[in-house]
């Protein structure tokens, strides 16, 4: 199996996803949807942006590499009535069955850059996008202070290095390869912006330890890193670490969670 569908099957991301729906529709409300838009959720997962996009009117095609996330997103389709949303499953290194000049705005939120050919990404994206339409990434940064990136960090220390050849998704975190990799797929310097921008991971019902154990449950890279743990003895270390990192940056009082992290918003003018 393609070791990336592995990873995102393995758990169920729709567990953490939970706790960024607010976040997901205030990102969307700035993208200036509007009805009738032709839109691409590129690693959509089930919906986190896919839905408020539905809602603003957009036609939108989610698509992303688990099976079971794609399920999951046609069914809260189904469950919204939204006729104007439908998820189908495929790889953003190769958007097969997807024609040229397809989208006016083709958005990938914390999802293409987990995927192995960052170059292909590229070229994929703007081959689907309309001329004068737009590309919106949203990309962890590594070695951010914030929760994600440290997520990710403290998970990989705990892991087996990567393969030979492997490329870090948090490569596209770093504003020079953004540029390199749309130029290397035609786009020029001037069409591309960048800015940082923040995502909140919300829930009234779980507190930082909670949330911790949700993403060992349910999100891939964490499951690995805790499968790794347990064969070294390791397992109460990582826990701690994950959930020290957690409640230091839990900002909600009084009950509940509110964690904020920062990402690098990519902007294409195709």
């Amino acid at each position: 199996m393609n070791p990336n569908k592995a990873l995102w099957e393995k758990g169920d991301f729709t567990a953490i996803a939970a706790t960024m729906r607010e976040a997901g529709e205030s990102f969307v409300g700035t993208l200036g949807v509007v009805p009738g838009m032709k839109v691409l959720d590129l690693g959509c997962g089930d919906g986190t942006t896919a839905v408020p996009l539905a809602h603003l009117g957009a036609d939108v095609t989610g698509i992303d590499i688990a099976s079971n996330l794609v399920a999951a997103g046609n069914r809260r389709a189904a469950d919204l009535g939204l006729r104007n949303l439908s998820f189908q499953e495929g790889d953003a290194c190769h958007l097969d069955g997807v024609a040229d000049h397809t989208f006016d705005l083709s958005l990938s939120v914390f999802g293409a850059m987990f995927a192995p050919k960052p170059v292909d990404v590229a070229k994929e994206l703007v081959r689907v996008t309309k001329p004068g339409g737009r590309i919106v990434m949203g990309n962890w940064i590594p070695n951010d202070p914030t929760f994600v990136a440290q997520v990710l960090k403290i998970s990989s220390a705990f892991t087996p290095p990567p393969p030979e050849g492997f490329i870090s998704p948090m490569t596209w975190g770093v504003e020079a390869n953004v540029v390199d990799r749309f130029e290397q797929a035609g786009v020029a310097r001037a069409a591309i912006s960048m800015q940082k921008n923040t995502f909140v991971f919300r829930s009234w019902q779980m507190s930082p330890a909670e949330l911790v154990q949700v993403f060992r449950k349910f999100y891939g890279p964490t499951m690995n890193a805790f499968e790794a743990a347990e064969k070294n003895g390791r397992t109460e270390e990582l826990n701690d670490q994950l959930v020290a990192l957690a409640e230091a940056q839990n900002v909600k009082a009084g009950g509940g969670t509110e964690i904020q992290a920062t990402f690098l918003q990519v902007t294409v003018q195709v």
